[in-house]
């Protein structure tokens, strides 16, 4: 019963991922892929946000490759990192936003959605 009020409570569309250790939302808005088979774009996709803890998972509607093992600390709703190898990443999430620019393996998310 804790459990299944915590996780009721951390999908209020209000609630602001970088507050709590367990949230799962989904933002609707233009999603899109690019790796070395093609690129994809939507302007109507969605990304459903999970995390636990400090560690986040992106699930793309529309058959793009989900996107996994991306690490924030808590209390913090914005990943900026950019690398020469390893590629940009730029995740920023709110309660009502979210916005992914995200290269890894020569893969890349893109994310521009509300909720």
């Amino acid at each position: 019963m804790i459990c299944l009020s915590a996780v009721l409570f951390s999908c209020s569309k209000s609630d602001d991922p970088a507050d709590n250790d367990i949230f799962v939302g989904t933002y609707k808005g233009s999603i899109g892929y690019k790796s070395s088979d093609g690129e994809q774009n939507f302007d109507k996709g969605s990304v459903t946000v999970a995390k636990v803890g400090d560690d986040y998972y992106f699930r793309f509607s529309d058959g793009i490759e989900d996107l996994s093992g991306v690490k924030m600390q808590k209390g913090n709703n914005n990943l900026i990192n950019i690398d020469l190898e390893e590629g940009l990443k730029v995740i920023r999430i709110t309660a009502s936003t979210l916005i992914i620019k995200y290269s890894k393996d020569g893969k890349t998310w893109t994310a521009n959605a509300s909720r």
